[in-house]
């Protein structure tokens, strides 16, 4: 029986869309979306592209989700907790859910575009943190009215707290 949702069930990479990603002078890539297009529901996956020196995404962690990363060309390094490691073409990475040990960011240190396939599970709601920024984020994919899937982000920083988790409530 043919699953509904999957309107083909292979995707060339060759004929990937990609959206183009930057912030500041530090980040920059293209991302390529997969999962979404071949109807994914518990697994995401995307091609991403990083510019020579460019971060896709600051370093982070995810308390729910797992990632992991398999590296197509080029070569880098990856962040990973305190430590830093080459990473080069046939490398794969997992970044298991957990604490700031297992934050994790992928760098271009090298001239050439870094390219690799980025898969994770998709459970919501999921808590990321930022080690670097010391910030968290709580990060949902909800059903709206027409029960289609919108993104909900909260980020703020660890420190911040409500004043009185009864205030207003009387």
């Amino acid at each position: 029986m043919k699953n509904s949702l999957m309107a083909r069930p292979i995707l060339n990479i060759e004929e990937l869309e990609f959206r183009p990603w930057s912030r500041g002078d530090k980040f920059e890539a293209k991302l390529g979306a997969i999962g979404l297009k071949l109807g994914a529901q518990k697994l995401g996956y995307n091609l991403t592209v990083l510019p020579p020196g460019k971060k896709a995404f600051p370093f982070h962690n995810h308390r729910v989700n797992e990632e992991m990363f398999f590296i197509l060309e080029g070569s880098g390094e990856v962040r990973i907790g305190s430590e830093r490691h080459a990473i080069r073409v046939g490398d794969v990475i997992a970044c298991p859910a957990g604490g700031p040990e297992t934050a994790h960011q992928i760098v271009n240190t090298s001239q050439a575009d870094l390219k690799y396939l980025a898969v994770s599970t998709t459970l919501s709601p999921d808590i990321a943190e930022y080690p670097d920024s010391k910030k968290y984020g709580v990060l949902a994919q909800l059903p709206n009215a027409e029960g289609k899937l919108e993104s909900v982000r909260f980020i703020t920083h660890a420190q911040a707290t409500a004043d009185d988790y009864w205030q207003g409530e009387e």
